[in-house]
């Protein structure tokens, strides 16, 4: 008889990260995994008490991969990094971005925590010195209004056939400069 093969906590969550690309975070049961592995459901609950323990290590995962991607982008400032990471992770992983993006869940950080961040670091951008709280988060939310538009858009497959990747991306950047002018004009025309 052959030895058994064990599987190590990293093992069970590539399979689980797997079922969930396909099928959501929902799809991850110990039986699924288990099949995947081509194992019973033993190695599964040896490693971790209950299947939401192993969700919760497989959306810690996701958000690894999510923070790569960010980590991976080389523009000029953290909303352009920002918006192209996001299209990115909505291209590779269309079935998690529209999990966590666009369905309630208990995985995801309030829009009041990422606002509160973002906010702070669009503090530092030059374009935006002497500008208000409000006037931040006014901006910050027409940029996220658009962004994750165009990213359920590639989530979703539904990308024009006339553009290519770079230049979504591209156009990311452009209505990004364009609302952060008309902005802008606004505030000096208030001033």
């Amino acid at each position: 008889m052959p030895p058994k093969i064990k599987f190590d906590k990293t093992a069970i969550v590539d399979a689980a990260l797997e079922i969930a690309k396909e099928k959501g975070f929902s799809g991850i049961t110990a039986r699924s995994v288990a099949n995947q592995l081509h194992s019973s459901v033993a190695p599964i609950y040896v490693n971790f008490a209950t299947v939401d323990d192993l969700v919760a290590a497989v959306v810690q995962r996701v958000f690894a991969i999510s923070e790569e991607l960010l980590a991976n982008q080389k523009g000029e400032s953290l909303f352009e990094n920002m918006g192209k990471a996001s299209l990115a992770f909505a291209r590779e992983y269309p079935v998690l971005f529209r999990e966590l993006s666009i369905q309630p869940n208990p995985y995801m950080a309030s829009y009041e925590t990422i606002e509160n961040a973002m906010v702070e670091a669009l503090r530092e951008d030059e374009a935006m010195q002497g500008w208000t709280l409000a006037e931040r988060k006014r901006l910050l939310l027409k940029l996220r209004i658009f962004q994750m538009g165009l990213s359920v858009m590639v989530a979703n497959g539904h990308m024009p056939s006339w553009l290519d990747n770079q230049e979504f991306d591209a156009l990311l950047m452009e209505v990004g400069d364009d609302v952060l002018l008309a902005q802008q004009i606004k505030r000096r025309e208030n001033l």
